[in-house]
């Protein structure tokens, strides 16, 4: 078939597919749409994502998104140094706060225990994670392992379990609501309240 768009639109549109949830279609939409409003559009797009991918950092404490070596959660003296939630990714981070619920910090693994995918406990920031833990001032009373109800996630969650269990601190697992199988980024913050709030004892 012959080529019928700009080099330089496919290249865009083969940059905007490889997008997660971004097909070809939308790819393709997407960028008609930027270049019907360029230049303007295409360079404020442009100059920032330049800017994110220059500035934006893990948190070097929870590994949460930062412009600086600590994120604004961990900054922040109003919330709950003793209560740590464990989730896979940082939009996680940001659908709990969605909620407005939870006060504690955050620990992000930056992925999820899956050997059929190469991911293995060593590719986590779980080393960090017992660092933080040992060295944790105030020391951590609660951990809630929010890791997403997936087999995976299951298993990541029993992992850490484990290796949290000679702390000594009191673990919990998100509680029902949020769908089997689904991610935490998919769901709504009524069902992430209740999934905190009904957060159940790891014995």
């Amino acid at each position: 078939m012959t080529a019928i768009l700009p080099e330089s639109l496919e290249k865009l549109i083969e940059q905007l597919s490889r997008l997660p949830t971004i097909g070809r279609k939308t790819a393709q939409r997407l960028a008609f749409f930027i270049i019907q409003h360029s230049p303007p559009m295409a360079e404020e797009l442009a100059g920032a994502i330049s800017r994110a991918g220059a500035r934006v950092r893990p948190c070097r404490q929870c590994f949460f998104l930062a412009e600086e070596d600590v994120c604004a959660i961990c900054k922040a003296p109003q919330r709950d140094a003793s209560v740590l939630c464990i989730v896979e990714e940082s939009f996680d981070v940001v659908a709990f706060e969605r909620t407005g619920t939870f006060r504690g910090l955050y620990h992000v693994l930056q992925g999820k225990i899956s050997p059929l995918h190469g991911v293995m406990p060593e590719s986590l920031t779980i080393a960090p994670l017992l660092e933080r833990m040992r060295n944790a001032v105030p020391p951590i009373r609660e951990v809630i392992l929010a890791t997403s109800p997936t087999v995976d996630g299951d298993a990541t969650a029993l992992y850490l379990a484990e290796k949290l269990r000679p702390f000594g601190c009191r673990m919990t697992r998100i509680g029902v609501g949020v769908a089997i199988g689904s991610s935490l980024e998919l769901a709504d913050e009524l069902t992430l309240k209740h999934a905190l709030e009904r957060r159940q004892e790891i014995s």
